[in-house]
């Protein structure tokens, strides 16, 4: 119901604080009021990749299996698992989907993998108390061709600290039952009376 109120009643929507896990400037999203939270499947769920809009099928067209070093499927093949690939991996590619929102990113995080966004409108999770430009790589949509080029320029003492960075914040990303100090929850508190 609250998202209408933006196109319905533009008085009220100026007073409200949107808390929002597909948190798009495009739709009015401010970075400076509203609070951009990380989208986590409860419990943690596998995923691969599906060419689910123009900016993944360009991903998959340029990159699915096509290269070593940049690993990209459809599917994921039978002799791997998503975990640990992606816990092998110095950076996790995570593209847009449907929304701008995206759960690779947790996943990646959680696992210890340097997130490389790739995206063009997504505000991202905690981005009012995180700077996500210290443990994170952003790609947009239009240097998908440059991914391999962009990730072999970050220097190995950058990528180190970005995944020292990472670890540090994986507490950040996971829920808690009951609540922990600095879990999820505990940062959306933050991030609404900031």
């Amino acid at each position: 119901m609250a998202p209408g109120i933006s196109t319905v009643t533009l008085n009220l929507y100026k007073n409200f604080i949107q808390v929002l896990c597909n948190a798009n400037t495009s739709e009015r999203f401010q970075p400076m009021r509203d609070i951009s939270l990380p989208e986590v499947n409860i419990p943690p769920a596998f995923f691969v990749g599906r060419e689910s809009n123009y900016m993944r099928t360009f991903l998959f067209n340029s990159w699915k299996e096509n290269d070593n070093e940049i690993q990209v499927y459809k599917h994921l093949p039978k002799n791997k698992s998503y975990s640990e690939s992606m816990a092998d991996s110095r950076f996790c590619l995570c593209p847009s989907g449907w929304e701008v929102a995206n759960p690779i990113i947790v996943e990646a995080i959680v696992v210890g993998c340097v997130p490389v966004i790739i995206s063009d409108y997504y505000v991202l999770p905690f981005s009012e108390v995180l700077d996500w430009s210290k443990f994170s790589v952003h790609v947009p949509s239009n240097k998908i061709l440059k991914i391999k080029r962009i990730l072999k320029a970050v220097p190995i003492r950058r990528y180190l600290e970005m995944q020292k960075r990472v670890r540090q914040l994986q507490r950040h990303f996971v829920i808690n039952r009951p609540t922990k100090p600095y879990d999820l929850l505990n940062v959306i508190f933050h991030s609404i009376w900031l």
